[in-house]
C-alpha cells in the first residue's frame, strides 16, 4: 500500500493547471493505485493527481466503496440539473462548504489500460467528478461556494432543520446570481443588436439623424 502525503490548501501546485497523460505506463497504474490507497486511508470519496503533487490529469472517484473508478485525461462532456449540499475536500481538511453543481454529467476518460470509456453519475457522483476534474485546473472547491466554510465538527452539530434552512438560502443566493447573470447578459445582447443594426445602417453608434 502507497500512502502519499496530500497536499492542502495554501501550497501553490494546487493551483496549477495539470498537463496529459501521453502514454498509459506502469508508473501511471502504480500512481493509480497509491491514489486510491491515499484516498480510502483519509476516507475520502476522490482525489486528483495534483493533491499529491504529480501535476497530471488523473483522478480517482469511489463514492460507495464499491465502484472504484480512474479517470484519466478526462474531459466533460455534458452536464444538466442543478443540486445545492455541502461538499469538503481532503486539500481542505476540516471544513465543509455549500456549493451549487450539475446533477448530472458525462465524462469521458482512458482508465487503467489505456481504453477510453464513457462514465455518467448523478447526485453524490456527479459531484465528485466536477470536484475532482476542476482540481486539474487548479480549481478548488473554495473558489465556488454559496456561503462560508464551516468546520466539520459545527456541521455534525447542527440539526437536520438548521442544514435545510442553509441550503434554502444557499439555493436563492444561487438563484439570484444566476438571474442577476442573465439580467446583464440580456443587456449585453441588447447593446450588441443595437450596435450590428447601426453598422447595417450605416450610422454610428449612438448617433441619430439631424433634421
Amino acid at each position: 500500500m502507497g500512502i502519499r502525503n496530500i497536499r492542502t490548501e495554501g501550497d501553490e501546485i494546487l493551483r496549477k493547471k495539470s498537463k496529459p497523460v501521453k502514454n498509459v505506463s506502469i508508473r501511471t497504474r502504480m500512481l493509480i493505485r497509491d491514489m486510491f490507497d491515499t484516498m480510502y486511508e483519509a476516507d475520502g470519496v476522490g482525489l486528483a493527481a495534483p493533491q499529491v503533487g504529480i501535476l497530471r490529469r488523473i483522478v480517482v472517484i469511489d463514492c460507495d466503496g464499491e465502484h472504484p473508478y480512474a479517470l484519466i485525461n478526462p474531459e466533460i462532456l455534458e452536464t444538466r440539473g442543478l443540486q445545492t449540499g455541502y461538499e469538503g475536500c481532503l486539500s481542505v481538511p476540516g471544513k465543509s462548504a455549500i456549493v451549487t453543481r450539475p446533477d448530472y454529467v458525462k465524462v469521458k476518460a482512458l482508465d487503467e489500460n489505456g481504453e477510453e470509456y464513457i462514465l455518467e453519475g448523478t447526485e453524490l457522483l456527479a459531484r465528485a467528478i466536477l470536484h475532482e476534474t476542476e482540481h486539474l485546473d487548479g480549481i478548488l472547491y473554495v473558489d465556488k461556494t454559496d456561503g462560508p466554510l464551516v468546520d466539520n465538527a459545527e456541521l455534525a452539530g447542527m440539526t437536520e432543520d438548521q442544514k435545510e434552512d442553509a441550503l434554502e438560502k444557499a439555493v436563492e443566493l444561487h438563484e439570484a446570481d444566476y438571474e442577476a447573470h442573465a439580467a446583464e447578459n440580456e443587456e449585453i445582447e441588447k447593446m450588441e443588436e443595437a450596435e450590428t443594426e447601426n453598422e447595417e445602417s450605416g450610422k454610428p453608434d449612438g448617433s441619430s439623424e439631424q433634421n
